[in-house]
């Protein structure tokens, strides 16, 4: 009893941890402004505050500076917390191994919620890549490099092309044989080709989400649809899931390193870093741009197509490139947060980090009571994505301003909290201990 106590009492943290999550939940926010959370449909009455040169602004930062960059950070840090959790149990001579499946199971169960009114929340996926790592927490680093570098260059991915362009190739030889039985050419493709562009030309059928909108309504299509949509967006043949567990799994190893215990001490060392990053990038994206084009499209409908290699090639790149930015933004951030000039004025996210939990799924929240067509999507719905670019900083800030206050009273966010006394099933302490 006494372990189970001690574990559970509050540890020491590393603030730039702290702040990075803060950072890294920013550009969430912003992105998913621009995305509109998920709503797909727009109930707006009319276009307002559109500035068209602002707005393409605006759109190319989302697309090219924070789009799946931000997130990877979030998703790294995941797997450090995974293994700041699992060593300081170690060190009390605790096996939290069985503690932090339970926990796990947690948290898929608050996504799986959290998905009735946020369709692009994360957690649920996070919840089931946690379980993942625990076999991976003794393993030699060597073994961690192996397996990161085969989730980062899609290797999942790859498997299931070679497969699928097996599958394919044996249903095309089929159909030539019996067309050439029958004395016709074969169409199948081009009918199959056909079929798609008709799909894709096709008027929309209003969803009943949006031809009668209500919580309800929203939350049955989430579940009907956009959950088979996510799970196949994560673990299907574009394979973002794959590039996630990838840094979860980096996390772990750069935990196990000490990387963040040896800040102080590796100024120059980060620099260095930083300056090898941003010149590695730049030459991933060459090389990448060099390549002729690909239709990624592909990977979403690939019913009847064989699906080139280059396609894979091309794919790995940017997922690389995404990857190798989104250190380069981390290590830039960590060295403006050890700099005497910035690190003050960045040390003021770290509440926003430590309540990540909290403000990721009020993210979620809010998000839907301002695009979903049953709240306030027919008026925020038509506005241009400079305007909700800056409506997310707004958020972002009041959020910043609230967290930092209740965590001047409290131990913890309130969903931290909740999940805290789940993982423990019994209530932690909460309110700070007067002085």
């Amino acid at each position: 009893m006494e372990k189970h106590i001690s574990l559970s009492a509050p540890l020491k943290r590393i603030s730039v941890l702290d702040a990075l999550r803060g950072f890294a939940l920013f550009g969430v926010i912003i992105m998913h402004m621009l995305q509109r959370f998920g709503t797909g449909f727009g109930r707006a009455q009319e276009e307002v505050l559109r500035f068209p040169a602002l707005d393409e602004a605006a759109q190319w930062i989302g697309n090219n500076i924070i789009m799946g960059r931000f997130i990877n950070i979030f998703a790294f840090l995941f797997g450090m917390s995974f293994f700041i959790q699992m060593d300081r149990a170690a060190k009390k001579g605790i096996d939290f191994r069985g503690r932090f499946v339970w926990r796990m199971i947690i948290l898929m169960v608050m996504g799986l919620l959290c998905h009735s009114f946020y369709n692009l929340e994360i957690i649920s996926i996070y919840g089931f890549f946690g379980l993942l790592l625990i076999p991976l927490y003794k393993v030699k680093n060597w073994v961690l490099i192996v397996i990161f570098s085969f989730f980062l260059l899609g290797g999942p991915r790859t498997i299931k092309v070679i497969h699928h362009n097996y599958k394919t190739e044996i249903e095309l030889a089929i159909a030539q044989d019996q067309s050439n039985a029958e004395g016709q050419p074969s169409t199948k493709d081009q009918s199959n080709n056909e079929g798609r562009r008709r799909d894709f030309q096709r008027p929309r059928e209003l969803p009943e989400h949006i031809k009668n909108p209500s919580f309800w309504n929203s939350a049955k299509h989430n579940y009907e649809s956009r959950l088979m949509s996510k799970i196949n967006y994560q673990f299907g043949l574009i394979g973002r899931g794959y590039l996630t567990f990838a840094l979860f799994v980096l996390g772990l190893f750069i935990g196990r390193i000490r990387f963040f215990e040896k800040l102080a001490e590796q100024k120059k060392q980060n620099t260095k870093l930083f300056i090898g990053f941003v010149l590695v990038t730049a030459i991933v994206i060459l090389i990448k741009n060099v390549l002729p084009p690909i239709d990624f499209r592909m990977l979403f409908r690939p019913d009847g197509q064989i699906m080139p290699s280059s396609l894979l090639t091309v794919r790995a790149l940017e997922d690389v490139s995404m990857v190798l930015s989104s250190a380069a933004l981390a290590l830039g951030f960590i060295l403006l947060y050890q700099s005497g000039r910035f690190g003050k004025y960045i040390e003021v996210l770290s509440p926003y980090g430590r309540t990540g939990l909290s403000n990721y799924i009020m993210q979620g929240f809010l998000g839907a009571l301002i695009f979903a067509p049953w709240a306030f999507g027919s008026v925020f719905g038509g506005w241009g994505s400079a305007a909700l670019f800056l409506f997310g900083i707004v958020i972002y800030i009041i959020q910043g301003i609230v967290s930092k206050y209740w965590l001047k009273y409290y131990l913890y966010g309130p969903l931290e909290w909740l999940w805290r006394s789940l993982t423990y099933l019994e209530f932690q302490p909460y309110k700070k201990k007067k002085e």
